[in-house]
């Protein structure tokens, strides 16, 4: 921690492992060309379930990125968020040893752990005996467990955490990571990532009864539709690299974004009516810590359930929130084209309202062509337009709703 006084929370990397591109560039051109990946679910005893689609990272060879001695104690959703953080350490041009390790903290967020470790010990210890379940059954399933991993593997010594949450709690994360750094720590690795597509995982999902079981990947998610008919889930994250502005400044390392403004609120697993109040709460408050106007969100990342009365009670509280500018502005869901992956869903969110800001596009929503709820929802194709200020939402199936406030990095008010 250094004697500096605390500035405003910077993004200065970004690491991304997802089902349309392992790294930030591949992700970037998936989403604002709309690409759809959703496909038929290919892992090994999952073809008989009921679940049928989801967005699968099928190119992902852990061996070739992460040590052995790391992978033989992780489970895959620690592997995609080792991935990750290298990526946006390098990115931020923070990669190697650090030289100030108490300096540089990590925080994630994680909803169900490793389930694909847990069940390949578990199996052992009922099928051949305790004396064949592996030491490190203890640590792998652990929802801390790919922070730890990110701290150890990179040398990372200063404040940890994690959020052990619902969808919601990747913003959260980014929530923690951000006032961290306005306390005083000058570097903070976040995200999240998952990995819910082995048996077991699956398995425990069969009982949401906002989840998609349709087998046509085309149809199985599509949101703010008459169609709607849930959700499709989806593995893999992102993890970023969260700094104090003038400290990456005087770093020579460009300003990505500014983490401005988040909050968030509580109304009870599966009650969608009710999540209109308390997402246009989280909304405002986000507004407010930001310092910002309705009429200032050039582009809304929208939580997209996917269930119909959810999807209303977002539409409504977008309205409730932004006022007439809430019909107006352009409405974005690029998750319908790999998937909801939990807690990293509105992380890998937060990245694609980074890069839209950057670019100047809002991408398309893959797979919707016509909706039902008075929004401006993008379709068929990325439509141009000069971003500043993002505001990135997401709801939980245990009833969290968040929302988050991002600006562009180089014209942010000062």
């Amino acid at each position: 921690m250094s004697n500096r006084r605390p500035g405003r929370a910077a993004v200065t990397g970004i690491g991304v492992i997802a089902p349309n591109g392992l790294r930030t560039d591949a992700y970037w051109k998936s989403v604002s060309e709309g690409l759809a990946v959703l496909d038929l679910v290919g892992r090994e005893g999952c073809g008989h379930l009921p679940l049928r689609v989801a967005g699968e990272v099928r190119a992902f060879d852990p061996a070739a990125l992460i040590e052995d001695r790391f992978l033989v104690q992780t489970d895959r959703f620690s592997h995609f968020a080792m991935a990750a953080a290298a990526l946006a350490l390098d990115d931020a041009g923070l990669g190697g040893d650090p030289a100030e390790p108490f300096s540089i903290g990590v925080v994630t967020a994680a909803g169900s752990g490793g389930g694909e470790f847990g069940q390949r010990e578990l199996q052992k210890l009922w099928g051949r005996g305790s004396k064949f379940v592996g030491p490190y059954q203890s640590i792998a399933w652990f929802y801390a467990a790919s922070t730890g991993q990110i701290s150890i593997r990179s040398g990372l010594k200063g404040p940890c955490g994690v959020v052990a949450s619902d969808e919601a709690g990747g913003l959260d994360s980014l929530a923690h990571a951000s006032r961290a750094v306005r306390r005083g720590t000058d570097v903070m690795v976040v995200g999240a990532a998952e990995a819910p597509l082995a048996p077991y995982s699956m398995v425990c999902q069969l009982g949401y009864p906002e989840l998609s079981t349709l087998d046509d990947p085309d149809r199985a998610y599509r949101p703010f539709t008459e169609k709607a008919c849930g959700f499709v889930p989806a593995e893999g994250g992102a993890l970023l690299v969260v700094e104090d502005e003038s400290r990456a400044r005087d770093r020579g390392v460009p300003v990505r974004a500014i983490v401005a403004g988040h909050a968030a609120t509580f109304t009870g697993a599966s009650r969608w009516a009710e999540s209109r109040e308390g997402l246009a709460r989280a909304i405002r408050g986000a507004l407010d810590e930001a310092g910002c106007a309705p009429e200032e969100i050039d582009v809304v990342f929208a939580d997209a359930m996917g269930v119909p009365e959810a999807d209303r009670a977002e539409a409504l509280a977008i309205a409730d929130a932004l006022g007439a500018h809430g019909t107006r502005v352009p409405v974005t869901a690029p998750k319908t084209g790999i998937g909801r992956a939990y807690c990293a869903a509105p992380v890998l969110d937060t990245v694609a309202a980074v890069l839209a800001m950057e670019h100047g596009q809002v991408p398309p929503t893959p797979n919707v062509f016509d909706i039902c709820h008075d929004i401006d929802l993008v379709m068929s194709r990325a439509r141009p337009a000069e971003l500043r200020t993002a505001l990135v939402l997401s709801r939980g199936l245990m009833g969290s709703n968040a929302a988050l406030v991002v600006r562009r990095g180089d014209d942010s008010a000062r």
